[in-house]
């Protein structure tokens, strides 16, 4: 694992591919190796946003949410295969990506699940909806919309796999039950929106 201590703003894309069902198909349909993305502020993970299942065992329920990686959905399987790109940003960059998440927290209650934009971009269409996304669809919107990156094409035909092209630094790969053990505890710089994200739940 490479950690860098210079200059600027550092973000977090992680990759990773689940055991569940719906990860099978996407990983069967599309040859991805990733099938899941989120977006973290700090290096370890503990500010880290997607789009996912409300609870573990539900997979018609969605909702934005902050994720974890001993949440109960991960933590049913010994292993996670995965990915942590680290990409530096500008100051005003950062600041971005946290006003944009920011907003999320506030009117979590606001957004949905995007599952026609997920059939959709499994078949390469694009069916945006206004506050309704998918997991990649979240984390390239933020990105986008913060001047960080830009795919040249609708957000809502991400997919996960498509993140390992941003420009960044892949600091780890494989077992993500693994990551936590291999750096120190941080903390996260910046974070004004830490405390909302303590309260953050999906809408009954």
């Amino acid at each position: 694992m490479r950690r860098d201590h210079g200059g600027g703003k550092n973000l977090y894309v992680v990759l990773s591919r689940s055991a569940t069902a719906l990860s099978w198909i996407i990983h069967t349909v599309r040859g991805d190796e990733y099938t899941h993305a989120a977006l973290a502020l700090d290096e370890r993970l503990e500010y880290m946003f997607s789009f996912g299942r409300r609870r573990a065992y539900n997979p018609f329920i969605g909702c934005f949410k902050r994720e974890n990686l001993n949440d109960a959905l991960y933590n049913t399987y010994p292993e996670l295969p995965g990915a942590v790109i680290r990409i530096t940003v500008s100051a005003a960059q950062y600041e971005c990506v946290t006003d944009l998440i920011e907003s999320f927290l506030l009117n979590s209650h606001l957004y949905g699940y995007n599952y026609l934009g997920l059939v959709g971009n499994l078949w390469g269409q694009s069916r945006p909806a206004a506050a309704r996304f998918f997991c990649s669809e979240f984390v390239y919107h933020v990105l986008h919309a913060s001047g960080i990156c830009d795919f040249g094409k609708p957000r809502g035909l991400v997919r996960p796999q498509d993140l390992t092209r941003v420009k960044g630094r892949v600091v780890f790969k494989g077992n993500l039950k693994e990551y936590d053990s291999l750096i120190k505890r941080e903390i996260p710089a910046a974070l004004n929106i830490a405390a909302r994200a303590e309260f953050v739940r999906c809408p009954k």
